[in-house]
Formats: structure tokens, sequence, C-alpha cells
């Protein structure tokens, strides 16, 4: 797919938010187009003027639910043996599903939500929910608030390296970490405050 980088790129380049959404769609189907590619290149074209944050990340928002929910409906209707003998033709590794699956049959839904934060595991994701045909509203509310933070982050790191966007195409896995980590942080910080919330009111 590296070949395809620059035709990716013109596309964004051309057809703005649109492609912003189609290219989110793709890589969130599985096909292997690096958000950070996608979203690093769109947080450029934010620091030079030719996009706004809002607009580009409700798009890239709208790309990747919809990948995200055609994916889930190929594991529903096909299942792990559809998947397994047409998957190569639409560049869908073995292993990667594999490691999904793992995934997902460790921690259930709630992996649908954390997991978008996580390398290669975030794209395929998807498919043994389908192949479980877990509850779509379940499914579509994890993957949107599992996939925000990524896709504000990566825009804004693409801002702030402006014209060195491409710098983060070689730390994407360790981005992916960051992220992660930032999250759980939060998620703690706001799960203590809530406990501590709750006990005073109890006592009062």
């Amino acid at each position: 797919m590296e070949q395809f980088s620059t035709i990716f790129l013109s596309f964004i380049d051309t057809w703005g938010y649109v492609a912003v959404a189609v290219l989110m769609g793709l890589e969130n189907a599985c096909i292997p187009i690096p958000s950070e590619l996608i979203l690093g290149f769109a947080g450029y074209l934010i620091f030079a003027g030719k996009m706004e944050f809002f607009h580009a990340t409700v798009a890239g928002m709208i790309g990747g639910m919809v990948g995200s929910i055609i994916t889930y409906y190929i594991g529903a209707k096909g299942g792990r043996p559809f998947v397994d003998k047409y998957g190569k033709y639409f560049f869908m590794k073995k292993s990667h599903v594999d490691t999904a699956q793992e995934w997902f049959d460790k921690y259930g839904i709630k992996a649908v939500f954390f997991s978008r934060l996580l390398p290669v595991v975030r794209t395929f994701i998807s498919l043994p929910a389908g192949f479980a045909k877990v509850n779509m509203k379940k499914f579509i509310i994890y993957t949107f608030i599992g996939s925000l933070p990524w896709t504000m982050f990566i825009l804004h790191i693409g801002m702030i390296l402006g014209e060195n966007w491409k710098t983060m195409l070689a730390v994407g896995h360790e981005a992916s970490l960051v992220v992660s980590a930032i999250l759980v942080l939060t998620c703690a910080f706001y799960y203590i405050r809530w406990k501590r919330n709750k006990k005073k009111v109890v006592k009062q």
C-alpha cells in the first residue's frame, strides 16, 4: 500500500473532507491505509489553513463509523470462514484477524472500545464483533467513544508537527500507546473523583 501513499495524499488535498471520510472508511473496513497518513496529513492541512479541525474530525468519524459498521456486517453475515477465504483479496491478513479475535475473546464487547487505540487491532476488531453478532447499538456506542480520542489526537499532532507531520508515520504504534495511557489516566481521574463525591454525598 505504500506505493499508493502519494495518490491518497493527492486525493485528500483535492477533495478535502470527503476524501478523509472515504479513506477512513476504507481503513476501518480493514484496508491497510494508515490512519496516521490520513489524519496526519489532514492535521497538516489544518495547520496550513486549508481545513478546519471540527470538520476534519466529523469527516474522520463519519468515515470510520461507516467502515466499522460495514466490517461488522461482513463478519455477521459471512462469518469467519468467509473472511478466511476471501479476506486476502482485500488485504486482510489472517494473523491480524486472529489477534483481533483473541482480544475480543478475552474482553468481549469492551474490546471494541479500548482496542480502537491499539495498533492493528483497532481496524480489525469489528470482524470478531460481527462474528459474535453483538448488540449493534452497543457496538456503535463503543466504536464511537473509542474512535473519537484517536481521531482528534492524530489530527492535533498533525497540526502541531505542521510540515513535519510525516514524523508520526514512523512512530504510529508509539502514538497509540500514548493515547491509550492518556485515556486510561483520564478515566481513572474522573472515576476516583466520582467515588469521592459519592462518599461526600452519603456522609451528608
